[in-house]
């Protein structure tokens, strides 16, 4: 704990624009999930009581399988696929895009708390901006109008730009802010993955993210859409028990 409290500390610029950035999109999300109900003609609270305890739940099980990563043999070491953002999608479409946001971010501040953070909240702001742009535009295709079709539109528009927005997010920002923050150049990052992809141009940061980077998240967001859509329906009527949400 004092570790976390060390880096937020020594981080504190960085964490503030972290924090500024989480607003920003739970703001986002929460005056689309308004338009949606307007344009469907129901008002219902974005929080209750039991939507509260039920984001909690949510953010625990994201966190066990955020915690649990796999390496891609395309891909170098520090690039690992996890299957964290199936509870959240879950969630968001049960409790709505403001609740996704919500989860989301609770399962990062869950990590920080139990693992730290070892890139000085880089990897975890990268984390947490790449989840949403899965979560939240399926949500909010679902959320204004509810049902199976408009879930699957909605799954496969997310992580079309999960995969477009995480691809570029890496080549503009994070791979540059890795290499500043480890003090080594750029070159040698893109060199290990060249090691592990025969098929990536050597020292372009283009080819390194559409041969290591597009293919993890594409894979990321159609497990985790095609798992949604399997469980989703089941689970719908135990997590909406005491009118949860819809």
């Amino acid at each position: 704990m004092n570790g976390l409290f060390q880096s937020v500390a020594e981080n504190a610029v960085f964490v503030l624009e972290f924090i500024l950035i989480v607003a920003a999109i739970f703001l986002a999300a929460l005056f689309l999930e308004k338009a949606a109900q307007k344009k469907r003609g129901v008002k219902e609270p974005v929080f209750t009581t039991r939507k509260i305890a039920m984001i909690g739940m949510f953010s625990a099980i994201a966190l066990i399988l955020f915690l649990f990563e796999f390496p891609l043999p395309f891909a170098p070491s520090f690039y690992e696929l996890d299957f964290s953002e199936i509870p959240v999608l879950v969630g968001t479409f049960a409790f709505g895009p403001a609740a996704g946001v919500m989860i989301e971010f609770l399962k990062i501040l869950l990590k920080l708390f139990i693992k730290g953070t070892s890139t000085a909240f880089v990897g975890d702001l990268a984390n947490f901006v790449v989840g949403c742009s899965l979560i939240l535009p399926a949500s909010v295709i679902y959320a204004f109008h509810k049902s199976k079709k408009n879930a699957l539109v909605g799954c496969i528009a997310g992580t079309l730009i999960l995969t477009v927005f995480g691809t570029a997010f890496n080549a503009i920002y994070l791979l540059p802010a890795f290499a500043e923050l480890y003090h080594m150049p750029l070159e040698s990052i893109l060199a290990m993955g060249k090691e592990v992809n025969p098929l990536m141009t050597e020292g372009s940061i283009v080819s390194f993210v559409a041969v290591c980077v597009a293919p993890m998240n594409l894979i990321k967001g159609a497990a985790d859409s095609i798992v949604t859509m399997l469980i989703y329906k089941p689970l719908s009527p135990i997590i909406k028990t005491g009118g949860a949400g819809r």
